[in-house]
């Protein structure tokens, strides 16, 4: 916890993706992409996408529990990407693209674990498919290069970005907008 704020990590396929979504909420201070879950000290993007260091991308997200609190921003977690895939989110294949929960403290992993199990009780994702989000507690956490941090802000007209994330902007803009720093 720093200033009353407390600190989130979640790994939910692409780092890109997941970091633009998180971005766009009220309470969120900041969010910094990075990896997580491996062997390996300070890890490259390089090695991570070779899936042989064990890490996964994910994002860590400073928040103000005042304003959005840890089961909303699960909410948010699930609500844009498929936790019922094991090791990939689209087309992005690989155990970099798994989809895991880093707690920080015990509050964090019983709010998962009851999150999580809430959703399959619910079958939210559909019949027969089964949440796969590991829950983990925290490890080291590497940020990742330059380049990578608040990628789809300053890369809407590439590829990936237009294809990928902005549905997923979209969705959240759609769905969750009372919840959105502009609205």
């Amino acid at each position: 916890m720093q200033n009353g704020n407390e600190i989130a990590t979640f790994a939910g396929g692409c780092f890109w993706c997941t970091e633009a979504v998180f971005l766009e909420l009220k309470g969120v201070e900041s969010v910094t992409s990075g990896y997580i879950g491996g062997k390996s000290i300070n890890p490259t993007y390089k090695e991570i996408c070779t899936g042989e260091t064990g890490h996964a991308e994910a994002i860590q997200i400073v928040f103000n529990p005042e304003i959005i609190s840890f089961g909303e921003l699960l909410e948010l977690f699930f609500a844009t990407h498929d936790p019922t895939t094991l090791n990939r989110q689209g087309a992005d294949i690989g155990t970099q693209y798994r989809s895991e929960i880093f707690y920080h403290d015990d509050n964090q992993m019983d709010i998962a674990k009851k999150y999580i199990q809430l959703l399959n009780i619910d079958k939210t994702f559909g019949e027969g498919k089964v949440i796969v989000t590991r829950i983990s507690p925290i490890e080291t956490f590497y940020p990742a290069e330059n380049y990578h941090q608040n990628y789809y802000n300053q890369n809407k007209s590439q590829g990936y970005c237009s294809y990928v994330i902005t549905p997923k902007i979209e969705k959240l803009k759609t769905f969750y907008k009372s919840k959105l720093k502009t609205n």
